[in-house]
């Protein structure tokens, strides 16, 4: 992992052993819908490991959070792409995706967002991309709303019902989960186009 990228990574682990652990939480997603590199996984695992009982509150807050942090991001693509949406764009080298994202949001809408909530694909710049493209705001939010909480609901049912043992298998597996999940919610939607 790139240095800085593992100092940050690495500081967000330590927030797991801080008293105010759920609102670093809380502020940790808020701030990777819209502008922060290392998603919130990180530190929900470490905190739902601690007390796997608290896994299904701490998978609430990480939702609360990762939601007003992408309505932060769209209100940011809404009304500051020229300077704060460039900003990020400049720092992450998401231009071409950008570009990317436009036909994704053309042809799919919701779905776009959906995915991209439930999936490792960064987040930031699909919030971003719905304010930009003036998507309807309560739209956006509600697959904010159903795909952030099923990734971390899922997180969550997995660590209370298999401990520090899932932990390696989300480690190492995680890409692949998401990738399959995508794969599945597509076909599902094929099926109902088709119907």
């Amino acid at each position: 992992m790139f240095h800085p990228i593992r100092r940050l990574y690495d500081w967000v682990l330590s927030l797991a052993h801080h008293r105010h652990a759920p609102l670093a939480l809380f502020l940790l997603a808020f701030a990777e819908s819209s502008f922060f590199p290392i998603p919130p996984d990180v530190l929900l695992i470490a905190l739902a490991l601690g007390i796997p009982a608290r896994a299904f509150r701490l998978a609430l807050i990480t939702t609360i959070g990762s939601v007003l942090g992408g309505l932060a991001g769209y209100a940011i693509g809404y009304g500051f792409m020229a300077s704060a949406g460039q900003w990020i764009l400049d720092v992450y080298h998401f231009h071409e995706q950008f570009e990317k994202i436009r036909a994704l949001y053309l042809d799919y809408d919701i779905w776009a967002v959906a995915i991209a909530g439930f999936t490792p694909i960064p987040y930031k710049v699909f919030t971003i991309a719905a304010g930009a493209f003036d998507m309807d705001v309560w739209r956006f939010a509600l697959a904010s709303l159903f795909s952030r909480g099923a990734r971390f609901f899922l997180l969550a049912w997995l660590i209370h019902h298999y401990g520090a043992a899932i932990r390696v298998f989300i480690d190492r597996y995680f890409n692949m989960l998401t990738l399959l999940f995508m794969v599945l919610l597509v076909g599902f939607f094929v099926l109902i186009a088709m119907w």
